[in-house]
């Protein structure tokens, strides 16, 4: 990977529906060159898909939740069965194993208070082999993702 595909890579994570003749033009490639190395970047991996960033709040979600999860243990079948059951879930929506004092993070959104509290009682009381479950709402956002710092 060289300069040229760190500025296409900055450039795709600001905006990545542009067509590629635009962003060929802003970086100064031609359009064949820039589509070419692009090709490359995701046949890498380095790539691995394209979205579009929803607005929570425009979307109904104003209430956005961090869950801490500890497990009763740590055997290779609680933390399978909990994994399993956490991708099985829609109102989840980032799980993170991590290390520290709990076992999981996940990143719930809700619509309102009622809202949450069904999540609560019919998907996170019913993660299987929960110990302690600790959560925290955001109050605001400070900084939004906006992508990997590439260099």
């Amino acid at each position: 990977m060289d300069q040229t595909d760190t500025r296409i890579l900055r450039a795709l994570q600001r905006e990545s529906n542009r067509p590629v003749a635009d962003l060929a033009a802003e970086l100064g490639l031609s359009a064949s060159a820039c589509h070419r190395r692009i090709k490359a970047l995701e046949g890498a991996g380095i790539i691995k898909g394209y979205s579009a960033r929803l607005s929570r709040r425009k979307l109904g979600f104003n209430i956005l939740v961090f869950v801490e999860i500890t497990l009763r243990s740590q055997e290779r079948s609680v933390l399978e069965g909990f994994e399993a059951a956490v991708r099985a879930s829609p109102d989840i929506l980032e799980c993170h194993l991590t290390s520290g004092q709990a076992d999981y993070t996940l990143r719930v959104a809700a619509r309102d208070m009622d809202d949450y509290d069904r999540i609560h009682r019919d998907c996170l009381a019913a993660l299987p082999d929960v110990s302690a479950m600790h959560t925290t709402f955001a109050l605001r956002p400070i900084k939004f993702w906006q992508g990997y710092p590439v260099r």
